[in-house]
């Protein structure tokens, strides 16, 4: 997976998870952005610090501002989607006072958010279909290497539209350069036959 796109300042990863905490400001809007390839599981959970005369409100969206998930009032929570395609996916936090011309302080907020193969619950998997857990590391690894596999597909499909990008720019810039060089020398030989014409003209030369 391509890494998160972080746009929080300042923020802090928690030591043993991969929670993210950052402080959201009065007034104020955070947002994480990250790439996500099609029909992946995604989950997310987070928690926000209250403060009395804040609402905090949390919104999930993708690309093209398709609202996936949206919580008012945000404290604490869950949330879970599947991507339909692939593209850019944006969790945003914002903070609004509800009483103006008032300093609060900063709301800490925690936000955990998985996907993949990290966001499939394989205990609750092994209760339903009764696995044993050598089968239950078995069905983590088969995932995992699907993963793998996609994300090398991706990278390989975007190495050959590079290519073919820089093929296509190298064979535009040689026609552009055999068209620079023949209005070159266009305009030598006309510029030659001009002259010629006025001295001519002036007697200068037969």
């Amino acid at each position: 997976m391509i890494p998160l796109l972080l746009f929080l300042s300042p923020c802090i990863l928690l030591p043993g998870t991969g929670a993210i905490s950052f402080y959201l400001p009065t007034q104020g809007k955070k947002c994480l952005k990250e790439e996500i390839h099609k029909d992946v599981l995604v989950t997310g959970e987070y928690e926000v610090a209250e403060q009395q005369g804040i609402a905090s409100f949390l919104v999930v969206t993708d690309s093209s501002q398709h609202i996936l998930y949206s919580k008012e009032h945000a404290k604490k929570g869950k949330f879970a989607f599947t991507t339909d395609d692939f593209d850019v996916y944006e969790v945003c936090f914002e903070s609004k006072s509800q009483t103006e011309n008032m300093r609060f302080p900063d709301q800490l907020v925690v936000l955990d958010v998985k996907h993949g193969v990290e966001a499939k619950n394989y205990e609750d998997l092994a209760k339903a279909e009764k696995l044993k857990p050598l089968e239950v590391e078995l069905r983590r690894l088969e995932d995992l290497s699907d993963s793998i596999v996609k994300d090398f597909t991706y990278m390989k499909k975007r190495e050959e539209e590079m290519r073919d990008t820089n093929e296509s720019t190298s064979l535009r810039v040689l026609y552009f350069s055999v068209f620079s060089m023949f209005c070159l020398v266009a305009l030598a030989t006309w510029q030659v036959f001009y002259l010629r014409r006025f001295f001519k003209s002036k007697k200068l030369i037969e």
